[in-house]
C-alpha cells in the first residue's frame, strides 16, 4: 500500500470518529465503503487498525480511545483548545493538499508571512529554558535592534503570533510579534523561568496581546448592541467573561470582565453603531473622544 493510501485510510478514520463515536464495524463498513469508491483498498483488521490508531497519535498528535461505556472510538475529549487547533489545522491542511489547482475555488486573504517558521524553534527554547537572539523591527522605529531575550511563552491573536520573552536589556515581559522576527539563534544558555509567570493568567482578563498598565484594574463593562450585530456577539465572543443580560428584539447587552486597554478598545470602534457602551463611564469617554478625533478630520478644509 502506498504512503498516499495510508493517509487517506487514516483521514477516514479520524473524520468518521470526528462525526460521532464509532464502533470498529461501522470504521471498518465506511473503510469497505471508500474503498470501492475511490478504488482503493482501505480494508484492514482489527490488530491493523489498532496500530492505526498509534500512528495517528504520533503523526497527528490526535488521540483515539475506546470509550468503555458507549463501547466505541472517540477522539479523547480531554485535549481541549490544542486538539480543536489540531483538527482545524487538520481540516485545512487536508482541503489544501487535494492535489490540484485550488485557484478557482478558494480566494486566499493576501497577507505576508506570519513568521511561523520560527514557531518550532521558539518552542524548542521555551520547553528547554534556552535563551535565544533575534533581530526585531518596531514600527514606530526605523533600524532593526538586536534582541537577547528568556523566552516564556507564545500568543495567537487575529491570525497573528507572538513570543513573550523577558528583555535581558531591562528585564521586562515584552510582546514580539514573529512577523518582524528574523534571524532566530538559539543558545545553550539556560535560565529560571519566574515561578510568578503565567501565561494564561496574565491574559485571563485581556483582550487581544496588550496586557494591562501598572496599577490597572480589571473593570465590569456592559455593551448594548443591535440584534443583528448580537448574532455575530453570541457566536463569537468578545472574551471568555461574557455573559448575557438581556436579548431581545432590541438589543444584546451583554457583561465582561476585563481590563480595558487600547486593543479593546479599538475593536469596539471596529463595531461602530452597532454598539453603545452602557458602562464604565471612562470608557464612554473614551468612545466618545475617538469618535470627535474621526469626525474632526472630516471637517478639516485642504
Amino acid at each position: 500500500m502506498s504512503k498516499r493510501e495510508f493517509l487517506q485510510r487514516f483521514n477516514l478514520i479520524i473524520a468518521k470518529v470526528r462525526k460521532s463515536p464509532s464502533t470498529f464495524k461501522e470504521i471498518a463498513d465506511l473503510l469497505a465503503y471508500e474503498s470501492d469508491k475511490e478504488g482503493y483498498n482501505f480494508t484492514i483488521s482489527k490488530r491493523t487498525f489498532i496500530r492505526d490508531l498509534e500512528e495517528i497519535r504520533s503523526l497527528y498528535n490526535i488521540d483515539i480511545q475506546y470509550n468503555f461505556s458507549k463501547r466505541a472510538y472517540e477522539i479523547d475529549s480531554e485535549q481541549s483548545e490544542v486538539k480543536d487547533r489540531i483538527l482545524e489545522a487538520f481540516d485545512i491542511f487536508n482541503t489544501l493538499n487535494i492535489g490540484e489547482s485550488l485557484a478557482g475555488f478558494i480566494h486566499f486573504e493576501k497577507r505576508k508571512p506570519q513568521g511561523t517558521e520560527n514557531l518550532y524553534g521558539l518552542l524548542h527554547a521555551i520547553k528547554n529554558k534556552l535563551q535565544i537572539t533575534f533581530s526585531y523591527l518596531k514600527y514606530w522605529e526605523e533600524e532593526i535592534a538586536i534582541r537577547h531575550t528568556e523566552p516564556l511563552a507564545l500568543k495567537e491573536f487575529r491570525n497573528r503570533w507572538y513570543l513573550l520573552a523577558k528583555d535581558l536589556k531591562d528585564s521586562k515581559v515584552k510582546s514580539f510579534a514573529l512577523d518582524r522576527l528574523n534571524n532566530l539563534e538559539i543558545s545553550k544558555k539556560k535560565f529560571t523561568k519566574p515561578t510568578d509567570f503565567d501565561v494564561n493568567e496574565l491574559y485571563k482578563n485581556c483582550f487581544g496581546i496588550i496586557g494591562p498598565e501598572e496599577g490597572q484594574s480589571v473593570q465590569d463593562v456592559l455593551l448594548s448592541f443591535t440584534p443583528f450585530q448580537g448574532k455575530y456577539i453570541k457566536s463569537l465572543p468578545l472574551h471568555e467573561s461574557q455573559e448575557i443580560l438581556k436579548d431581545n428584539e432590541q438589543e444584546l447587552l451583554v457583561k465582561l470582565k476585563l481590563y480595558v486597554t487600547f486593543d479593546f478598545v479599538q475593536e469596539l470602534l471596529s463595531l461602530g453603531s452597532n454598539l453603545k457602551v452602557i458602562s464604565p463611564d471612562s470608557l464612554i469617554e473614551e468612545m466618545k473622544s475617538a469618535y470627535s478625533s474621526c469626525l474632526t478630520q472630516y471637517s478639516k478644509k485642504d
